[in-house]
């Protein structure tokens, strides 16, 4: 059996990585050409356009999600390093986990004592006992 390779639109096929390197204002305008693109395709699917067309829709849409998710992360990069120092952080910002380990106690609050059990740990210490082997 012979595989015949899948031509693919080198307009339309991205790496991420190759995302990373661009900058905000290349991303919005690679967006708006993307979005176009799949208004157009749009408007051939309705009239009948040719299959070729049709079966781009599909990697357009995932080049806008692309876009989209690389402009995502880059904000929320340079967010975290606008919110590096500073006691709080934007709930977005924040680990999510789950809402039980988000509201259990901290270490430090599981272990502390009140000053009443503190008294009574000191003048009552754990006894200690010498068996006998």
């Amino acid at each position: 059996f012979f595989f015949k390779p899948r031509l693919r639109d080198t307009m339309v096929h991205l790496r991420c990585h190759e995302l990373r390197t661009q900058s905000k204002s290349e991303l919005m305008q690679a967006l708006k050409e993307y979005k176009q693109e799949l208004a157009a395709l749009r408007v051939a699917k309705v009239t009948n356009g040719a299959p070729g067309k049709l079966s781009k829709i599909k990697s357009v849409r995932l080049a806008i999600a692309q876009t989209l998710t690389v402009i995502r992360q880059n904000q929320l990069k340079s967010l975290r390093e606008a919110y590096s120092g500073s006691k709080y952080l934007p709930l977005d910002l924040r680990t999510k986990k789950t809402r039980a380990i988000r509201r259990a106690l901290t270490k430090s609050e599981k272990g502390a004592k009140t000053v009443r059990q503190a008294k009574k740990d000191a003048a009552f210490p754990q006894r200690k006992y010498a068996l006998k082997a």
